[in-house]
Formats: C-alpha cells, structure tokens, sequence
C-alpha cells in the first residue's frame, strides 16, 4: 500500500507537535487541509491513527519508533539494516524524553536513558552511549586558556541540541560539581554539532564515534580529555507490540553491542 507523502508529514507533524494547528504551521498549510489529509489517511488505512486530545496522540494502528537522534547518528541504522520487510518511521527526540511516546501509547519502541521500563513496557539495558566534550583548537585556546573552571564554563559559548538537551549541563555538573548558565547556540543536528565545533562556534557534547576522526585530523579537541559522559540506554517496548517487534528487538541489541560501551 502506498501512502501520499502530504497525508505522512501531516501525521508525522501532529505526532511530534501535539496538535493539528502546531503541525499546520509547521506545513505552512491551513488547519482544514492538515484535518482533510489525516481524514484521508485514515480512511485509506481503515483506522483511526490520532487520539484526538489536548496534546492530540497516535493510536497503536500504526507502528512507530522513537529514538535519539545521536543514536540514528552513530549505531541504530545497522539495526535497522538487518530487519527485513519493515518500514521504518521515526520520532527523533531527546533519549531522557523518549519514554513520554510510550505512555502516550505514540509510539511502540523507543531508546531511552535509564532502565526504569516506561507503564506497559519491558527494558533491555543495551550499554552506554559516550560524549566528549568537544571544541576546535582555536575556540579551546581562547575560551580555557586558564583552565576549566565555573567561571571559563559561565562565559564560553556553548552548543545545544534543542530546549529538552540537558547533556552539556549534566556535564558541566560532572566536571566542577554545581550548575552554570553558559551563553548557547540551539542546532537541531547531530552532525550540525561536529560542524560546529569544527568551525570554532563552541563547545559541545559529541558522541566519541563522531568525534573521532576530527579529533585525529586537528579539527577538534576534547576540552577535558579524562572526563568523559557516558550515558546508560535502554530499548524499551510496548508489551503489546513485544511479539511483533521480536526481530528488532534482536538486531537493536546485536548493533549495540557494537556501537555502545558497556558499563564500568
């Protein structure tokens, strides 16, 4: 069954946005077509797929996976890969906000932080995703010439992903033990991240595998070399969806073995 791509982003739109209006003004279309597509979506499909509400919600008529966009970044795609006759659609979110798609019964699978299983779910810890912290050479010279302190870390530029992105804080926290408030730039993009830091605009949380190979060229430098933030995931699915996820559930635990640190 093939599907118009418009009926798709409006679905997906609502799923992500709340409402039908958020997800209009994201289309940059009325809130009568975004009504008219889900209508005829609906109907092609014989099921209701949003739970009207104030936020609205998706129904469990369709399969959809909820997952960090560092992790579609670095190891999830090889999961995906090894899955056959499955299409994908996924909600990209922050990891420590993944679970709220599943109480909302959203989505059917998502990676999350932790291992507390989200109501009606089971948890299969997987490993722990590692984040350097990360600025170019030149913006390293200039901001902490005199070290990492509160007061290098309360004025240097930093990066963040979107509003929900708390990692570049928990790391702060880590390092000198107490909050500070830094100056930041919000980007959307795993890879905008590394571009970023690359180019000098600031410092910021990326994952070790990306960071890699800039590191190895001169491109970037950890700020602290010794201080690592590993952060524990989970898969966790709906008990519901469970039988018929059994195959990804299996290939998303083979690719972490590869693409995550274990703990300790």
């Amino acid at each position: 069954m093939q599907f118009d791509p418009n009926q798709l982003r409006a679905l997906a739109a609502i799923l992500r946005l709340g409402s039908f209006e958020a997800a209009a003004a994201e289309l940059a279309v009325t809130q009568s077509a975004i009504s008219q597509r889900i209508r005829a979506l609906e109907e092609r499909v014989g099921a209701a797929l949003i739970e009207r509400g104030v936020p609205c919600t998706g129904t469990r008529a369709g399969l959809r996976i909820a997952k960090h966009a560092d992790s579609l970044a670095t190891w999830f795609v090889d999961a995906m890969a090894q899955v056959e006759d499955v299409l994908f659609d996924l909600v990209i979110d922050d990891q420590d906000h993944s679970a709220d798609w599943l109480r909302r019964g959203a989505v059917s699978a998502a990676i999350c932080s932790g291992t507390k299983a989200a109501p009606g779910c089971d948890a299969v810890p997987l490993g722990h995703l590692r984040y350097l912290a990360t600025a170019s050479p030149a913006f390293a010279n200039r901001w902490f010439d005199k070290g990492v302190s509160a007061a290098t870390l309360s004025v240097a530029p930093c990066m963040t992903f979107n509003r929900k992105d708390d990692l570049q804080q928990k790391w702060i926290e880590q390092v000198i033990g107490k909050r500070v408030t830094p100056p930041s730039h919000f980007l959307p993009s795993t890879q905008a991240f590394v571009d970023a830091a690359c180019a000098g605009l600031g410092w910021g949380m990326n994952p070790e595998s990306l960071a890699r190979q800039p590191i190895r060229d001169g491109r970037l430098v950890t700020v602290l070399a010794y201080q690592p933030l590993d952060v524990a995931l989970s898969w966790q699915v709906s008990r519901v969806m469970a039988p018929a996820l059994a195959p990804l559930t299996r290939a998303v635990k083979q690719a972490a073995q590869v693409g995550l640190i274990r703990a300790g």
